[in-house]
C-alpha cells in the first residue's frame, strides 16, 4: 500500500515538473517575442515560435479591375484646350506628335463614371494601334481620312461625337470652338451599347502591374526631367517624393483638370521613341505617321529613378511589351501612366 502511495506521489510530482517546465517556456517566449499575442503550438508542433496569424489581406492591382471594356477618348492637347478634363480617372494616357509640332492624348479609362471628359479632338490613324491592344472602344470627334480608312480596314469599334446628338457630345461655352467639345462616360457607353459593341473584355493589361512598390535600380535620377516633342511642346514632370507621383507640366505651366483644379499627376511614365514623318494623305496639312512597329529604345521612370527600356510591338492589333535591358518585362508600379511617343531625336532632358 505505501509504495502505491508512493508512486502516486512521484507522478504527481513528474506532473508538476512538466507543467513547471511548460509555463517556463511559454514566459520565455512571450518575453523574446516581446508580449506579442504569437500563436504557440504545445501540441505536435515542436515547443517554441509558432506561426504567427497574418490578417492582413494580400494587395490587389486597383489600376486596372474588373471586366468593364475600356474606352480611349482622343484628347486635345494645343494650349487653348488646357486645362483638361478627367486626365486623373484615366489608367494610361498616350501622347504622340501630330501636325504642326503639336501633340494630341488618348485617355483610357476602365470603370469609371465621369461626367466630363475633354476636350475631345479627332482621330489620328495611329492613336488606333494603342486603342486596339487595350481593347478599347475608340471615341473621336471626327477624323482625319487616313484615320477614317483604317477604323473601317482595322474594325474599330469607334464612337465618332462628331455626327452624334448634341446632347450626348455638347461643346462648353468657356472654351472656343474646335477646343471645346466634350462628352460623359454614360453617354458613350450608352452610344456604344446601341451600336452593338460588346461592353466587357477579359483583355489582359498591356502594362504588367505589381501590387508591391516598385523602387528602380539606377543610378539614373529622375526628380526632374522634360520631353521635347518640337519646338512648341515641351511636356516635363518633377517627383513629389511626398506623395510618391510626379506632377505634369506642358509649355511650362503646371497641368491641372479644368473642373476639379487638382494638379494632373502621374505614378508610372513610359517613354518610347518613335520615327515621324510626313504623311501624303492629299489634304498637304502636314498630318503625321509613326514608324512604331519593332523594337524601339526608351525609359521607365517611377519613383524618382529611371531606367533604359525596350519596347516590342509586333503588329498594329499586338500588345507593346516592356522589356528591362536583360529582356525581362518591367514590372510597374499599380497607378496611372503617361506613355510619352516621342519623335527619335526628341531631346530628353534629366536634372
Amino acid at each position: 500500500m505505501e509504495n502505491k502511495s508512493t508512486k502516486i506521489l512521484m507522478v504527481i510530482v513528474a506532473i508538476l515538473v512538466i507543467a513547471t517546465g511548460v509555463l517556463f517556456a511559454v514566459k520565455i517566449i512571450r518575453e523574446k517575442n516581446n508580449g506579442s499575442d504569437e500563436v504557440i503550438s504545445l501540441g505536435t508542433e515542436k515547443l517554441g515560435k509558432g506561426k504567427k496569424e497574418n490578417n492582413k489581406e494580400e494587395k490587389s492591382i486597383t489600376t486596372f479591375s474588373g471586366t468593364d471594356r475600356p474606352i480611349a477618348v482622343m484628347i486635345d492637347n494645343h494650349k487653348s484646350a488646357m486645362p483638361q478634363s478627367g486626365l486623373n480617372d484615366a489608367y494610361i494616357v498616350y501622347e504622340m506628335i501630330v501636325e504642326g509640332g503639336e501633340t494630341r492624348l488618348m485617355a483610357l479609362f476602365k470603370g469609371k463614371t465621369l461626367d466630363k471628359i475633354g476636350p475631345i479632338r479627332s482621330s489620328r490613324h495611329y492613336f488606333l494601334d494603342y486603342a486596339l491592344e487595350n481593347d478599347a472602344i475608340y471615341v473621336h470627334y471626327g477624323w482625319s481620312p487616313q484615320a477614317q480608312s483604317d477604323i473601317t480596314k482595322l474594325g474599330v469599334n469607334n464612337v465618332n461625337g462628331l455626327v452624334e446628338s448634341t446632347s450626348d457630345f455638347w461643346r462648353a461655352k468657356d472654351k472656343s470652338a474646335p477646343h471645346n467639345a466634350v462628352s460623359a462616360t454614360k453617354n458613350i457607353l450608352s452610344i456604344a451599347e446601341a451600336k452593338g459593341y460588346n461592353l466587357k473584355s477579359d483583355k489582359k493589361s498591356v502594362l504588367n502591374y505589381v501590387a508591391e512598390d516598385v523602387n528602380l535600380e539606377s543610378e539614373q535620377v529622375a526628380n526632374k526631367f522634360s520631353i521635347k516633342y518640337s519646338d512648341y511642346n515641351t511636356v516635363s514632370y518633377t517627383y513629389d517624393s511626398e506623395a510618391k507621383k510626379y506632377l505634369r507640366y506642358s509649355r511650362k505651366t503646371k497641368q491641372i483638370d479644368w473642373d476639379t483644379k487638382e494638379e494632373v499627376f502621374a505614378k508610372n511614365i513610359i517613354i518610347t521613341f518613335v520615327k515621324n514623318t510626313t504623311l501624303n494623305d492629299g489634304e498637304n496639312k502636314g498630318r503625321q505617321t509613326l514608324d512604331n512597329i519593332g523594337t524601339r529604345d526608351g525609359y521607365y521612370i517611377t519613383n524618382g529613378k529611371a531606367i533604359k527600356i525596350k519596347c516590342e510591338k509586333k503588329s498594329r492589333k499586338e500588345q507593346t511589351v516592356y522589356k528591362d535591358m536583360q529582356g525581362n518585362e518591367i514590372k510597374v508600379n499599380d497607378g496611372n501612366t503617361f506613355i510619352q511617343i516621342c519623335p527619335i531625336d526628341a531631346k530628353v532632358s534629366f536634372e
